[in-house]
């Protein structure tokens, strides 16, 4: 599974995640496995499998690496 760091959470559910390369990945709190939303941290490091959304690329199965 790929891996990335938070790069920002808002207080509306979602959160963006550096993957390293030029695009960070969109993720809403109910992708997430294992942890609940309001226990992420920006910077932290986190695994995930990268599906489609709406409006492009996002991030699903997020958990903490």
């Amino acid at each position: 599974m790929p891996q990335g760091n938070i790069k920002r959470l808002t207080d509306k559910g979602f959160g963006f995640i550096d993957t390293g390369g030029n695009k960070d990945l969109f993720f809403h709190s109910s992708s997430l496995e294992g942890v609940e939303f309001n226990a992420l941290r920006e910077g932290q490091r986190v695994s995930y499998t990268e599906g489609r959304g709406q409006k492009g690329p996002c991030a699903e199965n997020v958990k903490p690496a």
